[in-house]
């Protein structure tokens, strides 16, 4: 196989590059949901022991990048590592809206893979499939979530107060967006971020 060259790829920046998630990823999907703390701040529940089963039917059900109405990613360095996933999701063509849900492994959080990624997501949600406007619902108390969505331009349009029950409690459920007028008016100051 040739070698190839990534200097005119529309999928990566000087952080990261997206490529189609594959069956083989079905380990690092399994090693993660072993994460529990970190997977209730991104589905705000607990979920069941994994199984390797249930990691490569995952796999295997959003290769190749589509199943129904998600877009699935793995995020890797530009060497090669894989260090997350993504995918877009909830796509409502007649109303433009979409969101993005972002995993990223325990040893590389903190480091901008995550923002990194999600500005290649945003720039083809807005600029190439011509949707309006991102929303995001964060868990109170992720705040590593918050910080990147600021970082990206998002503003806070609201809080639910108590409605996402978890953990023996009510939580607050934080209301992020960022519309493609935003998007456009911060590009240069997202991409210097």
């Amino acid at each position: 196989m040739r070698e190839i060259l990534y200097n005119n790829y529309y999928w990566q920046n000087d952080l990261v590059r997206l490529r189609a998630w594959s069956e083989e990823d079905w380990e690092w999907d399994y090693y993660n949901n072993f994460d529990s703390e970190a997977l209730r701040l991104a589905d705000c529940e607990l979920h069941l022991p994994p199984t390797i089963t249930a990691s490569q039917k995952f796999s295997s059900s959003i290769k190749d990048f589509c199943n129904d109405n998600r877009i699935g990613f793995a995020i890797e360095t530009l060497d090669g590592i894989t260090v997350g996933n993504m995918n877009l999701n909830s796509i409502d063509e007649r109303n433009g809206t979409f969101e993005i849900a972002t995993l990223i492994d325990r040893e590389y959080r903190g480091r901008g893979y995550g923002t990194s990624a999600m500005k290649i997501v945003l720039k083809y949600a807005f600029m190439e499939r011509r949707l309006n406007k991102y929303c995001a619902s964060i868990l109170e108390g992720n705040l590593g979530s918050i910080t990147m969505h600021k970082k990206l331009g998002c503003e806070q349009e609201g809080v639910c107060k108590q409605n996402i029950y978890t953990n023996g409690r009510y939580h607050d459920e934080i209301l992020f967006g960022l519309t493609k007028d935003m998007y456009s008016e911060n590009i240069n100051f997202c991409e210097k971020r």
